[in-house]
């Protein structure tokens, strides 16, 4: 539950606050965490069922969604209430594993990052009140911690404008979404996991990277910083220039199953030697998705590069 907004925006005081950390890269940001009262929507849904969703809310949403960037909830409330009044008023759909209770605010935002398996600087948390972006802000500075009353720049920010808008951005959230459904169904299974690996019917894909790959191939460099073997990553020239290349091989690797589509999810860059010479080849880059490690399939890429 929140008080009522304060009349000026606290930004100026939120930048002098020395854990919160103001400059970031371009597109840094891949999730957004939100308060609901005052946040979402005006007034405090506990006092007053009625409430509206603020003017800027549902756009700056669907923009960001629309770009690959992910939306949760951090929330002081009561969690049925508030998901029904989500429901109603046509949001639900967009916020993955929100946190609606009444514990501190930054191990909600803890729990989003775990479930998500994003790192800690992947986040902004949206809040009206100074007090909770502080206590986020002084636990964990990784953060970027945003006052309410600047809903309708969020589209604006360079931190949540990636360069490229690729068809896996677009289909960011609705992966995550079937990958709660694969999750659930993991949970209940009874046997061995590889057994109910078995049951995904999956299809593991590896060819050599086209043209229209290379925008999603340099999204993989730059997003993928914990399997990245080599931590290398780059740009869209270049990985356009190795495609080109008769001394070099790039390859892109996706998934699917009966879930629906991880997309593309893997990235390998070999550097095949001299024309004269090819048997000594040297791997540049070998990333995966960390959404898949667990389905093995980083195993079947590293044995399709030996063969």
């Amino acid at each position: 539950m929140s008080a009522p907004p304060l009349a000026s925006s606290s930004l100026e005081s939120l930048e002098s606050f020395p854990s919160s950390p103001t400059s970031r890269k371009p597109g840094s940001i891949k999730c957004v965490i939100w308060d609901l009262d005052h946040t979402v929507w005006d007034g405090i849904l506990l006092e007053d069922g009625d409430v509206r969703v603020r003017p800027g809310v549902r756009e700056a949403i669907e923009t960001l969604d629309g770009r690959g960037i992910l939306h949760s909830i951090a929330s002081r409330n009561d969690r049925a209430t508030a998901l029904a009044k989500l429901r109603e008023v046509g949001l639900e759909e967009y916020f993955l594993y929100p946190q609606i209770h009444w514990n501190p605010k930054s191990g909600s935002v803890e729990q989003i990052a775990k479930d998500l398996n994003l790192a800690l600087d992947a986040f902004a948390f949206i809040d009206d009140q100074p007090h909770e972006r502080d206590e986020v802000a002084f636990s964990l500075p990784q953060v970027l911690c945003l006052d309410a009353a600047d809903v309708g720049r969020l589209a604006e920010m360079p931190e949540l404008t990636p360069r490229f808008v690729t068809e896996d951005s677009r289909q960011r959230r609705r992966m995550y979404q079937a990958d709660i459904e694969r999750n659930q169904a993991e949970e209940e299974y009874v046997g061995a996991k590889d057994e109910f690996l078995a049951t995904l019917g999956m299809r593991f894909s590896i060819l050599p990277a086209r043209e229209e790959d290379l925008k999603r191939a340099e999204e993989l460099t730059v997003r993928t910083h914990q399997l990245n073997t080599t931590g290398y990553t780059y740009n869209y020239d270049e990985l356009d220039a190795f495609r080109r290349s008769p001394d070099h091989l790039l390859l892109v690797a996706s998934l699917v199953d009966k879930y629906g589509t991880y997309g593309k999810i893997g990235l390998a860059l070999l550097e095949l030697g001299s024309e004269a010479d090819r048997s000594f080849w040297t791997v540049k880059l070998l990333l995966m998705s960390c959404r898949v490690m667990s389905k093995g399939v980083g195993t079947i890429l590293v044995h399709h590069i030996l063969d």
